[in-house]
């Protein structure tokens, strides 16, 4: 089926507001879904189906498929895009406000996600915090930029709030880069595919509490932790000195200096 005439078929227009950028070569949906590890057993919950190119490769390896979709005016061409296939379905409607999509997958579930640049932050935390069930693994493709922000290290300038709240959960991979010339329409950013696989972690401290910390420490970079810490949390400074000085921490120290495990031992501090 040739995606562009079925979309032109359908009166289908691109719209900004959703970042759409569809990928059309079949044969590099097929690898990604090879290297997101998808089987035979699995759920894979898919966050923007687009014109249903990504779903139908996920549809051929997987069992189950739940495919959400925030454009309805793309529902005609779904339907005849993924009109083979019985293991799939479509949930039209915002992400956003779906409820916890691991009661949704009955079960444990994989996610496979195109996401625009300005919802990517958004669905990775809704997907991490928002779910009694992390997902096994998580690959998504997102603008390069972004890729390097999730594979970040602390005292770097792509090292953030996203960084280290997927690293408490999440071992992270960069499967590979994508041109932007894949895309219809063309972007102006490339993108990259990255891979996180949950962790065998228990939730030692509350996931919103941390990751609440977590987002105060990098609020303003360029101020000490004990300042944001203290502007986030209405804590007296004399309490935020004392839990870094518990912590082995300097006073003066920055949020982006901080390991995942210096942050998880600082959350347990302020929040036992």
């Amino acid at each position: 089926m040739d995606i562009k005439n079925e979309l032109n078929k359908n009166g289908f227009r691109f719209q900004k507001r959703f970042g759409q950028n569809f990928i059309t070569d079949k044969n590099f949906l097929k690898s990604i879904v090879e290297k997101s590890g998808v089987t035979a057993d699995d759920t894979v919950v898919e966050i923007g189906a687009g014109a249903g190119t990504l779903t139908a490769a996920i549809a051929e390896k997987a069992k189950r498929v739940i495919a959400f979709e925030i454009d309805t005016s793309l529902e005609p061409v779904l339907k005849n895009t993924l009109s083979e296939f019985d293991n799939v379905e479509l949930i039209f409607g915002d992400f956003m406000q779906a409820k916890d999509v691991s009661e949704t997958a009955c079960g444990d579930y994989k996610v496979i996600a195109n996401l625009p640049y300005y919802i990517t932050t958004p669905v990775l935390f809704k997907l991490m915090e928002d779910t009694a069930v992390l997902p096994k693994t998580i690959s998504v493709m997102v603008q390069k930029e972004v890729a390097d922000r999730m594979c970040a290290k602390p005292s770097t300038k792509d090292y953030g709030a996203l960084t280290v709240a997927i690293d408490a959960r999440f071992s992270v991979k960069k499967l590979v880069n994508v041109s932007r010339d894949m895309f219809c329409p063309v972007p102006n950013v490339d993108s990259a595919v990255v891979l996180m696989t949950a962790k065998d972690v228990g939730e030692s401290v509350d996931k919103k509490k941390f990751s609440a910390l977590v987002r105060a420490a990098f609020a303003m970079r360029r101020k000490t932790l004990a300042n944001n810490l203290t502007a986030a949390f209405s804590l007296s400074r004399t309490a935020c000195e004392e839990a870094l000085e518990k912590c082995g921490l300097p006073l003066a120290v920055r949020g982006e200096a901080l390991s995942t495990q210096q942050f998880e031992m600082l959350a347990k501090t302020l929040f036992a």
